[in-house]
């Protein structure tokens, strides 16, 4: 099967249908291209989305991914932006491995099809040359073939006729045997040009055209070839990413099985936990006395009045989870007085509530007087109300249900703490600086490193007093706490230890605008020891190595905590410079120290630092 031998007459069919070929290859080559573009606007909608819905930080959502159904969803988010860095990978390997080779090929394919059907032109413009040649000969030996018989008639007419003379018959012969000859020789010529002409036409036909459209087909056939290799590498490619992406479903999955119902609902119950007791029973009020039908004094709307708070569920006054609950809008104005009733005491003993201040009583109003003014107003609950003003709230968080104020002081306990550690890691830094200051002058001075030295000194000594006030809070707040009452709560870097006397004379109040604070006489003052610092920090094992490096100069490390190294070495990077200038290295287990940043080269290690997890 070959194009020279069946097709040797289809010159132009075979010329459209190399184009043809070519037409078809550039289509798939904007196909591809048109399908990573879809891929990278995928992707980067894929990632917008995921944006989209990722918790903002220090915001109300980021405390919302407590729960182990926003942790799930957060790692949905951080899953789908996986998925479409897999999408990316796709477009990126469409574009290098099928894009790239195909661009060249095409114009490689078009470079060689124009040679090779210029040669074909060639040849046959050389045997329609030689064609012409024939035609031309062929013409004019029958012109002289008719030249030759009419001289040879007229000199036969010429002799015949007795008139003419002698001389005229012999010019007549002579003029024939002239003819005759061109004749003869146009003859000849005509043969050897046939001869020639059939010589370059069997060429023509069974030598220059067979090779010439065999090479056209062999480009053909490559390019055939080339078609089918991209489409496996098309669907390679995305054959490549189906274990990632599996990967990635099986991550949303996994953490979607991590959902905890029962967590959840702990959760809710630690974040909007009040730590007030439920109010006691009400009492039966006997309307069938011959008296005025009014509220009983001993009911809830004149207990807070009255001042007479029995002592139940451990010496806690009945009915002071009003504040913190939702009445019914018909029993909030037939059995609450208009001021709201008093909050928590200072103490969980029942001496603190003498110590409070005593509400008026209220003069009793009818029924149907209460009932009309229901009708007319609405209900007023000022503690709500303050909670919702959004206004400056107490330092000691005071202005909060126990459970949530211990909470809030907890919170800012630990945050604290994690600033104490940020600088004392920066205290040590700089006192490692001003050794090596001290022991190498000349790669810088001491001095100049005292007053940060005790810029950051004062920062601690400040923040552990602040940290050291509101251990003391939190000690107050846990001591009152009965279901916190023997928990021991553990820090991050040291144990507060509460007071072992509160003063017990703290006033409850009632603010202005409805929500209740605790003031303090200057007296009590809680004093909390603070553990010492130093041996927290400790290594117990070696840290892990994060990534490697090389060395770019010599450094001879003769003080102590640094290493000498030798200029092109490699060791292991442990620990980050931390904006003091040095980077801590290991050579082996038992050889580590640190060296300036600036005399190594730092390869950190990605999967060491930015290793996926599971929340």
């Amino acid at each position: 099967m070959s194009w020279g031998t069946e097709l040797w007459d289809q010159f132009d069919n075979l010329e459209k249908h190399t184009q043809w070929g070519i037409d078809i290859l550039e289509k798939y080559i904007k196909f591809v291209k048109e399908r990573t573009e879809i891929e990278l606007s995928y992707a980067k909608q894929l990632r917008n989305l995921s944006k989209k819905y990722q918790p903002k930080k220090n915001s109300k959502e980021e405390e919302e991914y407590r729960y182990t159904a926003c942790k799930a969803f957060l790692s949905t988010l951080n899953e789908m932006n996986d998925y479409a860095g897999q999408h990316e990978v796709v477009s990126e390997n469409l574009t290098s491995q099928i894009l790239a080779g195909l661009a060249r090929y095409v114009q490689e394919l078009k470079q060689e099809r124009k040679s090779h059907f210029h040669d074909g032109r060639k040849a046959q413009q050389h045997i329609e040359t030689c064609w012409k040649q024939l035609e031309s000969s062929k013409r004019r030996f029958e012109r002289d073939c008719k030249e030759a018989d009419r001289a040879q008639q007229y000199f036969e007419k010429m002799d015949a006729d007795i008139n003419v003379t002698k001389a005229d018959v012999e010019k007549a012969r002579q003029q024939a045997q002239v003819r005759h000859q061109m004749a003869e020789d146009s003859k000849a010529d005509y043969s050897s040009i046939l001869q020639k002409f059939n010589h370059e036409q069997r060429e023509y036909y069974h030598t220059h055209i067979p090779h010439i459209f065999q090479k056209i087909q062999e480009m053909e056939e490559r390019r055939i070839v080339r078609l089918g290799e991209s489409m496996k590498t098309y669907a390679e490619v995305d054959r490549q990413v189906i274990p990632i992406i599996g990967k990635c479903l099986d991550g949303i999955v996994k953490a979607a099985e991590c959902i905890d119902e029962k967590t959840d609902s702990q959760l809710v119950i630690e974040a909007y936990k009040s730590g007030f007791e439920p109010p006691g029973d009400i009492e039966f009020e006997d309307y069938t006395q011959p008296m005025k039908r009014t509220v009983s004094e001993n009911s809830l709307s004149n207990s807070r009045g009255e001042g007479k708070a029995e002592p139940k569920f451990g010496g806690k006054p009945k009915g002071k989870l009003w504040p913190f609950i939702k009445k019914n809008k018909l029993m909030s104005l037939l059995t609450s007085p208009h001021q709201p009733p008093p909050p928590p005491p200072a103490s969980a003993s029942p001496s603190a509530v003498p110590n409070g201040p005593q509400s008026p009583k209220q003069q009793k109003e009818p029924l149907s007087h209460r009932f009309n003014e229901f009708m007319t107003s609405k209900p007023k609950i000022h503690c709500f109300r303050s909670l919702k003003r959004g206004g400056a709230a107490p330092e000691d968080f005071s202005n909060l249900p126990p459970e949530q104020r211990r909470k809030k002081l907890q919170q800012k306990v630990d945050e604290l703490n994690r600033e104490i550690q940020k600088e004392m890691d920066q205290r040590e830094a700089i006192t490692k600086m001003k050794d090596v200051y001290l022991k190498n002058p000349q790669m810088g001075d001491p001095a100049s490193l005292d007053h940060k030295l005790t810029e950051v000194i004062q920062n601690i000594d400040k923040l552990r007093l602040e940290a050291q006030k509101f251990e003391a809070w939190l000690a107050e707040v846990e001591g009152r706490l009965p279901a916190r009452g023997e928990q021991r709560r553990q820090s991050g870097l040291y144990d507060a230890q509460p007071a072992p006397a509160v003063n017990n004379c703290a006033q409850a109040r009632e603010s202005p605008d409805g929500s209740y604070t605790e003031e303090q006489s200057q007296e009590s003052e809680v004093k909390v020891l603070a553990t010492d610092f130093d041996d927290e920090f400790d290594d117990e094992e070696p840290l892990p190595a994060i990534g490697t490096c090389k060395a770019l100069y010599t450094f001879d490390g003769q003080n102590e905590g640094t290493i000498s190294v030798v200029e092109g070495e490699t060791l292991y990077v442990i620990e980050e410079d931390k904006g003091d200038g040095w980077t801590r290295i290991r050579r082996n287990e038992d050889e580590e120290g640190y060296v300036p940043t600036s005399y190594v080269e730092v390869y950190l290690d990605k999967n060491a630092k930015g290793a996926k997890t599971y929340i």
